[in-house]
């Protein structure tokens, strides 16, 4: 492998933002077990932050350490390793995590770090892959990786990877997360699981009323989340998102959600951010790549 001479080394800012699940269906199984569905993906103006540093070491540190987790098992490694495999460069970055999204909560948080570094370092390395090849890489890693990538919201099909460009509303969202993890594979295969909703069009989906299949489960098997989602219904439209454990809650305007924040018990944590149909990662890549011009 070959280092990358016009590599850029200076010490780089990139967001990786949390996702919304604004309507979850499930219209099918797969023989391999895999689920057919129907969702729409919104971003959100909040989440975590790579501070990165690219350098031709062939090392790719990462900070601060994740307990339980391995280096070479944390989806920030896996997708700078896979990119420099599939680019066939020796190259290296330093990658330093502000970590604010939770855990097992269902905004994506893995998936947005996998997708921020592949552009980030798509970008710093100067590999010159394609969306399309990026996305491809980040579909290895994880059936969200490629929305995150491509940076627009999205009407996703087959088992979340068949995209299509989407623009609901960009609505101003009370996020709140109980105390408890949620593990996507426990809701996926829970025998009680809905799988027979019927698949429509993107123009029908938006035109109804959103929900998501596997609220009733997650609400059923963790009461953390039913009492969460029953404190919230008494404000606004309210639904879980993806496979929980957050839930969320919709309004015009952020005065009317952080009214409500507010009103947050002490046992749910939770913040108010906008719903965006760009996502920040590509505004921040736009911007970089003009300022290198």
């Amino acid at each position: 492998m070959a280092t990358n001479p016009t590599m850029i080394t200076r010490t780089t800012r990139w967001p990786a933002p949390a996702k919304l699940n604004l309507f979850l269906y499930i219209t099918g199984r797969r023989p391999n077990g895999y689920h057919e569905l129907q969702t729409l993906f919104q971003f959100l103006d909040f989440g975590d932050t790579l501070t990165i540093t690219a350098n031709p070491s062939g090392q790719i540190r990462l900070l601060p350490d994740i307990d339980g987790v391995a280096t070479e098992e944390n989806l920030i490694y896996r997708a700078a390793d896979a990119l420099r495999r599939a680019a066939g460069i020796q190259a290296g970055a330093d990658i330093e995590i502000d970590k604010v999204l939770p855990m097992g909560g269902g905004l994506g948080g893995g998936s947005s770090n996998a997708a921020t570094t592949l552009v980030a370092l798509n970008y710093l390395w100067q590999t010159g892959l394609s969306d399309d090849a990026l996305a491809e890489i980040g579909l290895r890693l994880g059936a969200d990786v490629p929305v995150f990538v491509r940076g627009f919201s999205a009407f996703a099909e087959g088992v979340g990877e068949v995209l299509q460009p989407a623009a609901p509303q960009e609505k101003w969202y009370l996020v709140a997360k109980p105390e408890v993890s949620i593990a996507t594979v426990d809701i996926f295969t829970h025998p009680d699981l809905p799988r027979n909703s019927a698949k429509k069009s993107l123009e029908a989906r938006l035109a109804g009323v959103y929900e998501n299949d596997c609220e009733k489960i997650v609400r059923r098997v963790y009461p953390e989340v039913d009492k969460a989602l029953s404190w919230l219904l008494e404000y606004a439209p309210s639904r879980l998102t993806g496979t929980g454990a957050c839930v969320f809650a919709e309004f015009s305007t952020q005065q009317d959600a952080d009214a409500i924040l507010k009103k947050l018990p002490d046992w749910l944590q939770g913040f108010v951010a906008k719903g965006v149909n760009t996502s920040p990662l590509l505004n921040t890549l736009n911007a970089y790549s003009t300022d290198s011009q």
